[in-house]
């Protein structure tokens, strides 16, 4: 897991060369794919949107090219200066944009793969064939209007877009606690069982050390599981965190 950390941690640095980064762990965003997490560029903190839907922007667009071709972005891909994509900071990454140039009214769909661009002002960077599109190339920078369309699905010629399926929806429950015996996370489990309905106990080895951890609910939905937190926060467990599974 700490080597996975340290890759999904080199994915993002980069598009951010030449800026001081690093993610932000907590115990409610840990479980969490490295792109998704909270992150902090230069002293900024930089929240990742959970959901796409309504977002509009203007602001300036940059492009970047030759120096990244063949690295990876930071979902993971390999960055393709000749692919229709683009990098944001917050949005969602797999949703695609519509891009506007306000100077020539030119329009481009770009799909977010990377985080960037981290000059101020600049709202987007695109690729050195988006840019070239959109006749951003040769000025390097323009005035542009984004606005996300969504996650793409394509049959034919027919492109429909869906809601997103990263953040809110999925399968998520609330870890109440972590013991070194097996018999007393058990008990707990047994004891909050009829309040959620499901409770389980998963064992870690961490570092030698055995940990027992006791996650309670199956929530469709991360505002579910957040609020279900809430509750237990306020309750009688106060280091209570929401965990994902993919």
């Amino acid at each position: 897991m700490r080597l996975l950390g340290l890759l999904l941690l080199a994915m993002l640095l980069t598009s951010c060369a030449k800026h001081h980064t690093r993610v932000i762990e907590t115990p409610e965003t840990r479980e969490l794919k490295g792109w998704q997490k909270p992150y902090e560029v230069d002293g900024q903190r930089y929240q990742p949107l959970r959901d796409h839907q309504g977002f509009a922007q203007k602001g300036i667009a940059s492009w970047y090219g030759k120096k990244f071709h063949g690295r990876p972005t930071s979902n993971g891909e390999t960055y393709d200066m000749y692919a229709m994509t683009a990098a944001h900071k917050t949005l969602p990454l797999g949703v695609e944009v519509r891009v506007v140039n306000k100077r020539n009214g030119k329009s481009i769909v770009v799909r977010i793969n990377d985080r960037g661009p981290f000059i101020a002002g600049r709202i987007i960077d695109l690729s050195y064939t988006a840019a070239k599109e959109l006749d951003v190339v040769e000025p390097g920078t323009a005035p542009v209007e984004i606005v996300a369309l969504g996650y793409p699905h394509r049959e034919g010629s027919k492109i429909t877009y869906s809601v997103p399926l990263d953040y809110d929806a999925g399968s998520f429950a609330v870890q109440v606690g972590a013991f070194s015996q097996s018999d007393n996370a058990k008990r707990l489990a047994l004891q909050l069982k009829p309040r959620f309905g499901r409770t389980a106990v998963h064992f870690n080895d961490n570092d030698g050390r055995a940990l027992y951890r006791v996650r309670v609910g199956d929530f469709r939905s991360l505002d579910k599981a957040e609020a279900a937190k809430e509750k237990l926060q306020k309750d009688r467990f106060p280091s209570a965190f929401v965990v994902a599974f993919d």
